[in-house]
């Protein structure tokens, strides 16, 4: 009786019930420190300019308020467009990003590749080394011609030497050589194999790099700095860049800033805050949507029973 009483008092994977317990509780706690800071910024963001003014950031402020979000908008016929861009710009590239990554990192998976160490040290060479901005916007402007184009938002991180990586490593260890020796042997070509057996095999490898390329492809302002000069084709975080350039200049322009608006305050901090908000929900959103694979993405290689 004891030893049955011994058995259940440890789960499946060696630890305790009380040492279970403690474990949770920590992950409970790291898990909040992760997302207590976002919802401290959503606080502020409804937190009057002159409560942050007279008290500084709080967590339960003296006094609510919309200005930060009225003030934005008051410009949402330019923040609309600019969602616009960069949900186009995101979506696109992510999908572009996606194919040029897993089909270069499928080649230089397959040992009847002959030209794959090459290839994987061409990937390994480009990610430690870089040939500047100069040379990169030269590139874009004088020989592709793409300046002021919406592809000058996507073009520059099409292709991903991390996220080749990342799927060369996946496709060795999920995708076994035995399942594609046999589709040759059906008649399937290199074509079909990838799209009908290895696409499939490699869905959290995929969406593991998707992510990590809508990211990027969302925080991304700095092409738009460079390339972009029409208003009609900048990104949000670009956007909410300028905007807040604007409001910092007015500040500190005690007149100007009065000329403008009218003699109304402008709610500095609150904006700031808003615009965070702003840029970082869509995209948040869609993470429960990649987190099963994600995971299984990340756990790659585990030992299955």
């Amino acid at each position: 009786m004891s030893k049955k009483k011994k058995i259940d008092s440890v789960n499946v994977k060696g630890f305790s019930k009380p040492a279970n317990i403690i474990f949770t509780i920590l992950m409970a706690l790291v898990a909040l420190t992760c997302v207590f800071p976002f919802i401290f910024v959503i606080i502020i963001s409804f937190t009057s300019e002159q409560s942050i003014t007279m008290n500084g950031y709080r967590l339960i402020p003296s006094e609510w308020s919309l200005d930060g979000y009225r003030y934005l908008i008051e410009m949402k016929g330019q923040i609309l467009q600019a969602l616009f861009i960069s949900v186009f710009v995101t979506v696109v590239g992510t999908i572009v990003n996606v194919v040029f990554t897993s089909t270069y990192a499928y080649a230089i998976s397959r040992n009847s590749f002959p030209y794959r160490r090459f290839f994987t040290m061409l990937a390994l060479a480009s990610m430690l080394f870089s040939a500047g901005m100069v040379p990169s916007y030269i590139v874009m402007t004088n020989m592709l011609g793409l300046k002021d184009s919406i592809w000058a938002l996507i073009l520059p991180m099409a292709l991903s030497p991390f996220n080749i990586i990342v799927m060369r490593t996946f496709y060795r260890r999920s995708v076994p050589d035995a399942i594609i020796e046999a589709a040759k042997i059906d008649g399937a070509s290199e074509l079909r194999t990838f799209l009908q057996i290895v696409l499939p095999l490699s869905v959290p490898g995929i969406a593991t790099i998707s992510l990590f390329a809508a990211l990027a492809y969302w925080n991304d302002w700095f092409n738009a700095l460079l390339y972009i000069q029409s208003d009609n084709l900048v990104p949000l975080q670009y956007l909410l860049m300028k905007i807040q350039g604007s409001i910092d200049f007015m500040m500190q322009n005690t007149a100007l800033g009065a000329q403008v608006t009218g003699g109304v305050n402008i709610p500095k901090e609150a904006t700031r805050m808003a615009m965070v908000v702003i840029s970082t929900v869509p995209i948040a959103a869609t993470y429960p949507f990649f987190q099963k694979y994600f995971v299984g993405g990340l756990t790659i290689g585990g030992v299955k029973e």
